[in-house]
């Protein structure tokens, strides 16, 4: 079933509800630029083991609508919490990859109790990105000012070059170009908005979710591909795990940004040995 619901500013979200209704639901977070697509492979997986699984357009994102408004993580957690109470989810394990990390973690730290049972963090943003005087070893403003002027002047150009290059690992000698793959981060990320593509550079990079972590009771998975490109391991993983209060963190040693994609089947066992515990 696919449908839209209202947020609270009356923009529409698009979402996927798969599954029984009565079976336990997993919630999928995507990343930027792209939609709930990103997510069919896990979720024809969990699918098939039994799970109820939901996964939603980010406003400005995918089928969405595409609004100026509430482009800032607040509102992005809010969405969430509109689509779980539209369709009456409890005890909900989140899963959020990237961008979507951000935004699950913002969520399970304000959901309602008995919402959620346990959370997933797959390449995620947190706790900090962008360098600081708090946060010194975080990545320099001027490489989210190069998206920045990349997307404005080409974005169709930009998804090409970040889907052949560093978000799978397809940039390093040796890698499997899967062309498909390219296309369909093409694909995704040109459903969506310019402009609020472009401000939400400066979510995913500038939000800080360190209170959110230290926040959160339920027991938090933290996956991370020690060579991804995009999110550097060591300003995210390794500091979110340490924050977490029944944090749990996997390295997958050589693993790409977008390994969801490219190790989806060792990842998805890992996630459902993670969820059976």
């Amino acid at each position: 079933m696919t449908g839209f619901v209202s947020a609270t500013d009356g923009s529409e979200i698009f979402y996927k509800d798969w599954g029984p209704r009565d079976a336990p639901p997993i919630v999928f977070h995507h990343g930027w630029p792209l939609s709930s697509d990103e997510w069919d492979t896990q979720m024809m997986f969990f699918l098939s083991h039994g799970f109820r699984t939901i996964a939603h357009d980010r406003r400005g994102h995918g089928r969405s609508s595409q609004t100026e408004r509430g482009t800032d993580m607040d509102t992005y957690a809010d969405d969430v919490r509109v689509v779980v109470e539209h369709l009456g989810l409890k005890g909900a394990v989140h899963i959020g990859h990237s961008t979507g990390g951000g935004e699950a973690t913002r969520y399970v730290a304000r959901a309602a109790p008995g919402r959620v049972s346990k959370a997933v963090l797959v390449g995620a943003i947190t706790p900090v990105m962008v360098r600081s005087d708090k946060n010194p070893q975080g990545l320099p403003v001027e490489v989210f000012d190069g998206y920045r002027r990349a997307l404005s002047a080409n974005r169709a150009q930009l998804y090409l070059d970040v889907a052949k290059g560093p978000f799978y690992g397809f940039n390093r000698a040796g890698a499997n170009v899967m062309e498909g793959t390219v296309r369909n981060w093409w694909r995704q990320g040109m459903m969506g908005a310019v402009k609020p593509h472009y401000d939400c550079i400066k979510v995913w990079s500038e939000t800080d979710f360190t209170e959110d972590l230290r926040r959160i009771e339920v027991p938090v998975l933290v996956m991370h591909g020690d060579d991804d490109q995009v999110v550097p391991i060591a300003d995210s993983a390794l500091l979110s795990a340490k924050l977490l209060r029944h944090g749990e963190l996997k390295v997958y040693k050589g693993y790409p940004h977008g390994m969801l994609t490219t190790h989806a089947d060792e990842l998805n066992a890992d996630i459902l040995d993670f969820i059976r515990k």
